[in-house]
């Protein structure tokens, strides 16, 4: 039981990035611009986002108990923040740009995470795969908005 509760400050640490998205929502300006015909409804994003949190959770968690705060836990702890100011620049500041600069760096640090992460955990690894394609996803998504709104932004 112990080891479970060792979890506890990962899940901790990914809530307080997911509310970013709670208080940074898209709102009017985000419902306004154009959009790709393949943006998802936006009911989907909050059980999607809340299913891959869980995952990055447990991931973090996994290769914490067998490396420690080593090169891969570090890239988990850059990539939470790169995820937490996604929010902020798309929804908060309004910088789809920047946004995008965002996600592409999130792209990068779930790539890097995997690879570091592979020979102590592949559990972890696996774990990130759904992320890495819905990061992938969403960078097209926005790179689509940014070039359909380049006027307006």
């Amino acid at each position: 039981m112990s080891d479970w509760i060792s979890l506890l400050p990962f899940i901790a640490a990914v809530f307080i990035v997911a509310s970013s998205g709670a208080v940074f929502m898209p709102g009017a300006w985000y419902r306004s611009l154009e959009k790709p015909s393949w943006t998802p409804p936006d009911w989907l994003f909050a059980p999607a986002w809340t299913v891959l949190y869980v995952m990055i959770a447990i991931a973090g968690w996994l290769v914490w108990k067998s490396d420690g705060l080593g090169p891969a836990l570090w890239v988990w702890i850059v990539n939470l923040v790169l995820n937490g100011a996604w929010s902020w620049l798309m929804f908060g500041r309004r910088q789809i740009g920047a946004a995008l600069v965002d996600a592409v760096g999130m792209f990068v640090t779930i790539v890097a995470f995997m690879v570091l992460a592979w020979p102590s955990s592949e559990t972890a690894t696996w774990l990130f795969a759904p992320y890495l394609a819905w990061v992938a996803f969403a960078t097209a998504l926005n790179a689509s908005i940014l070039s359909r709104n380049r006027a307006t932004t």
